[in-house]
């Protein structure tokens, strides 16, 4: 879904090739590397919208000696499933990590809905860390796994909590108008 979301979203400024969509992805970051982001997965995920009627081939570039380049321009179909699926995203992700192509996209998206959704998932990681915050107390431990066990609560004590802190940033920095 993000590879989509950022297809469409770069199809909603101008028309464009998967090609040239991934060079723009691989500058001034490589986000094409390190999101393991291939020519042949670009070109499945441009298939993949063209068949849901979301883009749509609109020009074919000839040139001597070079390949073909396929024009791809947004569709209104993709102008109007573009929102939901950054919403999607949004409810979807369990990290911010997973969030980068929404966050990167916001002014196609109403702002205050997406914040909805990030306080509903904070509150909710928030209540689920209540529950479950003091489970080495709550557990039978047998010799030999107190250091395990010890292990364990740390780190998820630490994960959660740090989830927490940085969702809670998130959602003042997108209130603020910083995001």
């Amino acid at each position: 879904m993000p590879i989509q979301i950022f297809i469409l979203s770069k199809l909603m400024e101008d028309n464009n090739y998967p090609y040239k969509l991934k060079k723009q992805l691989s500058e001034p970051i490589p986000m094409d590397r390190l999101g393991g982001l291939t020519e042949s997965k670009l070109y499945y995920h441009f298939d993949s919208l063209a068949k849901k009627g979301l883009v749509e081939a609109v020009e074919i570039i000839k040139e001597e000696h070079r390949p073909d380049k396929q024009v791809f321009a947004i569709t209104a179909k993709g102008r109007e499933e573009l929102p939901k699926l950054i919403y999607k995203l949004f409810e979807n992700a369990d990290e911010i990590k997973d969030m980068v192509a929404g966050l990167a996209n916001l002014k196609y998206v109403d702002r205050d809905e997406v914040l909805v959704i990030l306080k509903r998932k904070s509150k909710n990681i928030r209540d689920r860390w209540e529950q479950i915050k003091d489970f080495e107390q709550q557990i039978q431990v047998d010799e030999g796994h107190e250091k395990f066990i010890e292990f364990m609560s740390g780190y998820v004590s630490t994960r959660t909590e740090h989830t927490i802190y940085w969702l809670e940033e998130l959602i003042k920095r997108i209130n603020q108008g910083e995001i």
